[in-house]
């Protein structure tokens, strides 16, 4: 059929407009963020407080669906198979990078299958205990673990937690009985509990309980020590330099979903970063948020897959 060349302009002009007309109708419908977590876990916390912000600039609800288990690859799966419209987005942490490696074949294909929004903050990794244990350094540690058989609970096999401990472990001449869990949440109410005997967590999960008597951290995993435990030193300080380890935390899409749509979404993600509740919430954990451009997140994504890499063969990770 022959068209008339008034109404190929017309065709023309309307695709040119969608993309614009996409982004000033986004979004009109609540937006699904999935977290590969347990809820009152660190990035179930982080999700709602970013979350909360990006409502109010929305102007749609922003709803946390949690996903736990698999090392967070069921939550990936749910939002690959998602459709790519900016309704369905996932808050990702480290283990998004691990995965690859950790996992054969790979679940996921991390330059392929999704888009980066924005880096959102970083908290440091602790180790910690009940308050009840005898424990008061990481020194009664090593010199625990040589004598008797000491657990380890973690977030999950392949955390940052588990890899910085893993490593550690090889440095000091121990082995801990790692008992992986489903988020940092069920871990810390098993340490509290007295089931696992030293916790390898991310700072902001264990802040309450800290600060309610209930857990005592042993070391801090940042270079420098935590301003809300300044009596309590780092990894390095305590005899075991090189074990810096920190839980990142990065908004991603789907691939497919629209340039308009997360060039949109990277825009109120940084007005949310910038807002004091955001601020201050991972300041209050020792953290600190991470603005930047949509090419800084694809390219720290990147740079974490080839280090996760290194890691995993150095430590002789494999899945549970």
């Amino acid at each position: 059929m022959k068209l008339f060349p008034w109404l190929v302009s017309v065709l023309c002009a309307a695709s040119i407009a969608m993309p614009a007309v996409q982004a000033q109708t986004y979004p009109s419908k609540p937006i699904k963020v999935i977290v590969g977590y347990a809820p009152g876990g660190a990035v179930d916390i982080v999700a709602r407080t970013v979350g909360q912000q990006l409502a109010l600039s929305l102007g749609q609800p922003v709803i946390v669906d949690n996903r736990p288990g698999a090392a967070t690859n069921i939550a990936v799966k749910a939002l690959i198979e998602s459709p790519p419209d900016g309704y369905t987005l996932m808050l990702a942490a480290n283990a998004i990078a691990a995965n690859p490696s950790l996992f054969q074949p790979p679940p996921f294909d991390l330059s392929r299958d999704f888009a980066p929004i924005s880096l959102v903050g970083s908290v440091p990794v602790v180790v910690a205990v009940s308050s009840s244990s005898k424990l008061n350094n990481i020194a009664q540690l090593v010199e625990a673990a040589k004598a008797q058989a000491i657990t380890y609970a973690s977030p999950g096999n392949g955390s940052t937690p588990h890899l910085a401990f893993a490593l550690f472990e090889r440095a000091a001449g121990i082995a801990l009985t790692h008992v992986p869990y489903k988020g940092g949440a069920p871990a810390i109410t098993d340490v509290v509990g007295g089931h696992v005997q030293v916790l390898a967590v991310n700072a902001l999960e264990v802040q309450p309980l800290v600060k309610a008597g209930k857990l005592r951290v042993l070391a801090v995993l940042s270079r420098k020590r935590s301003p809300m435990w300044p009596e309590v030193p780092t990894i390095a300080e305590s005899g075991y330099a090189g074990f810096e380890a920190s839980v990142w935390y990065a908004l991603v899409a789907p691939a497919a979903t629209p340039k308009s749509v997360t060039t949109h979404l990277h825009a109120e993600v940084q007005k949310a970063l910038a807002s004091s509740e955001v601020r201050e919430r991972l300041q209050s954990a020792g953290g600190e948020v991470i603005p930047g451009s949509m090419e800084q997140a694809r390219m720290m994504l990147e740079s974490e897959r080839a280090r996760y890499e290194k890691l995993i063969r150095d430590a002789g990770i494999k899945p549970d």
